[in-house]
């Protein structure tokens, strides 16, 4: 027996769901709330702030059930949904800001983080990650933390591949670039560490 691809699960519990089916609701709750809180809750910086929104994101999922178009994906919905709730959140704060920014030109590098590095690397990621201008944050939430194919990030995103793939790779550098003092901080206090540590055997 063939194995259920993540659409053709999504798919089935929407149309549970537009039966009125509260049971499949809830499994598509369990779906999806974690994912959404990882990206909300970075964009906001706010965990009970992302909790409402994450709330009121499956509130609307279910008010306009009958909407959902089968022509596309269910999580592009969800996510366009969740992200337009947090920048009205932002707006309301009068902290989200636009930037215009030229488009990279050059081959695209991914971002990723050594093993090998400090256990303080997470948190620093996540600090540099939190002040990313909005744009940047959440292409970069949704490629590289969610993993989602660049096509699906456009359609979240309502903007073109191109613009995405910039955007993707301009926060990647914005990371590097704040990351790079931190980390040669970091390298060279468990360094001082190490030779405290030796000097003493």
């Amino acid at each position: 027996m063939k194995e259920q691809s993540e659409k053709d699960i999504d798919f089935s519990l929407m149309q549970a769901i537009q039966k009125g089916d509260m049971v499949a609701f809830n499994a598509m709750v369990n779906r999806y709330k974690d994912r959404l809180m990882n990206v909300i809750g970075r964009m906001l910086s706010s965990h009970e702030e992302a909790e409402d929104i994450v709330q009121e994101t499956f509130v609307r999922v279910y008010q306009h059930r009958q909407s959902f178009n089968f022509q596309h994906c269910f999580s592009t919905w969800i996510y366009t949904i969740g992200l337009n709730l947090a920048r009205n959140e932002l707006r309301k704060r009068r902290r989200f800001k636009f930037f215009e920014i030229s488009e990279l030109q050059g081959s695209e590098k991914e971002f990723a983080v050594d093993p090998k590095l400090p256990s303080r690397v997470p948190e620093l990621l996540s600090e540099a990650v939190e002040q990313l201008p909005g744009k940047y944050r959440e292409a970069f939430l949704l490629r590289d933390i969610e993993e989602m194919p660049y096509e699906e990030v456009a359609k979240v995103l309502d903007v073109p591949l191109g613009t995405v793939k910039s955007r993707v790779n301009r926060a990647r550098l914005m990371l590097r670039e704040k990351l790079k003092p931190r980390m040669e901080e970091q390298n060279a206090l468990s360094k001082s560490t190490l030779l405290a540590v030796s000097s003493l055997l």
